[in-house]
């Protein structure tokens, strides 16, 4: 069995129309989101073996701030793929990883990470959380899937079994959809 964690970036900051998608740097709630899901993140205990994250603005500052507040830097690798990447793509990443690590964490964004979520999960209707999921996986969710594979090369659809989802808003209210900032 593989463990995958999918943390999708933390809320960004639309006030600055002139920059280019990839640049969008987070927004003070991002800031926020991202630190108290860094805390969620390191006491959910995983343990991850690799970490793979798209290199937009909006990621790398969604993960140093995670980082930051949970004490730890684990090693990341930047993978320009990840940045507005399909699900297929997304799978594709996967199945390269060389080493075949126990766990791996891929940080991007959406709607690849929800997407890649429903062709991992079976549509069967014994997951409440991929039910939650559908609604929508907002900025800064996390979620840990269990994959029965052997090696990260044998990552199929409906291999998967999600285990954990934890959104922002269900730690500080603050973090909701209609929370003024």
């Amino acid at each position: 069995m593989k463990t995958l964690g999918i943390f999708r970036h933390a809320k960004s900051d639309w006030n600055d129309a002139r920059l280019r998608d990839f640049d969008r740097p987070l927004n003070n709630r991002g800031r926020k989101g991202a630190a108290i899901m860094g805390l969620h993140i390191r006491d959910h205990a995983v343990g991850w073996s690799r970490v793979i994250a798209s290199p937009a603005v909006r990621v790398t500052q969604t993960l140093e701030i995670a980082c930051e507040a949970a004490g730890e830097t684990p090693p990341i690798t930047w993978d320009r793929r990840i940045y507005l990447a399909s699900s297929a793509t997304l799978i594709d990443i996967l199945r390269e990883q060389d080493g075949d690590p126990r766990s791996i964490m891929m940080v991007g964004h959406n709607p690849g990470l929800e997407d890649l979520i429903f062709d991992l999960v079976p549509d069967d209707g014994r997951s409440p959380l991929r039910d939650v999921v559908e609604e929508k996986l907002p900025t800064a969710a996390y979620a840990v899937l269990e994959l029965d594979i052997e090696r990260w090369d044998q990552v199929d659809m409906a291999c998967a079994k999600l285990v954990h989802l934890q959104r922002p808003r269900d730690l500080d209210p603050e973090l909701g959809p209609n929370a003024e900032y």
